[in-house]
């Protein structure tokens, strides 16, 4: 896939002021999209993108933006919900404002634009929506628990909605990504005691040994977004270097295990 799949195509990315949302952005843009770039501050987005302002959280403001699409572009195919938010802590540790905002964020967002975008979606005969999920919502990490009741909620959301949606073509899918390379990373990676160590725990704990980068997320995005994917609903696509399902030996530096 590639080259022109998207071409007369209008897409919509939240969170697309940086790090994964920006990259699909782009990504969309490069295989013939129109975009529309959503975000809180979406200055970092290239020029070509249609750059929108505003608050998931906010309904008036995700309206308008919906409408603003639709006026510059006179369609919505894509629509995929990227934004969100990230918290630490056990389930005592943050508190219940906390929560609420976490997941009016990551939970109530995705429903806001989805509720906006669906009038549109049914007059596309490519009509999908991808939904930014995480590893979180399938492996008990820790310190993780609101990021992963709201990331949980993600996963089950998507297939809910593939289910509503199937019999009037319109597609939903999410990627589950691991730990991704990307700003807010690299935020915690500079409060950690030890940026440098902690740097070496996140990439250990995924098989291939490193991080995923946002530019991989944003193709798999693409993938389930794209035409060429017409089959494909109702799916749940790991983007996180075997983290989910592989189970590996930790490598012992001259020896080899005989099967």
């Amino acid at each position: 896939m590639g080259g022109g799949d998207f071409e007369g195509l209008a897409a919509l990315v939240t969170g697309a002021g940086s790090g994964i949302g920006l990259a699909t952005a782009v990504v969309l843009a490069e295989r013939g999209a129109q975009v529309a770039a959503f975000d809180l501050d979406p200055s970092m987005a290239p020029d070509r993108l249609l750059r929108l302002r505003g608050d998931v959280t906010d309904e008036p403001s995700v309206e308008a933006a919906v409408a603003e699409v639709v006026a510059r572009f006179g369609r919505l195919d894509v629509l995929v919900n990227n934004a969100g938010i990230g918290a630490i802590g056990t389930v005592e540790a943050n508190p219940i404002e906390e929560w609420r905002r976490v997941l009016d964020v990551n939970v109530l967002g995705l429903v806001r634009f989805a509720r906006a975008a669906l009038p549109h979606l049914r007059r596309s005969p490519h009509a999908v929506v991808v939904n930014t999920c995480s590893i979180v919502a399938t492996a008990g990490l820790p310190e993780r628990a609101l990021y992963s009741a709201s990331k949980g909620a993600v996963q089950s959301l998507t297939l809910a909605m593939a289910a509503d949606y199937v019999h009037e073509r319109i597609r939903v899918n999410c990627v589950n990504p691991g730990t991704v390379d990307t700003p807010w990373v690299g935020r915690l990676l500079a409060a950690a005691p030890d940026p440098r160590a902690e740097r070496a725990a996140l990439e250990a704990r995924q098989p291939l040994g490193r991080m995923v980068s946002a530019t991989e997320v944003a193709h798999a995005i693409a993938y389930l977004a794209s035409p060429q994917a017409a089959s494909t609903t109702g799916t749940v696509l790991a983007v996180d270097g075997g983290m989910a399902g592989l189970r590996v030996r930790p490598s012992t530096p001259g020896v080899e295990v005989q099967a």
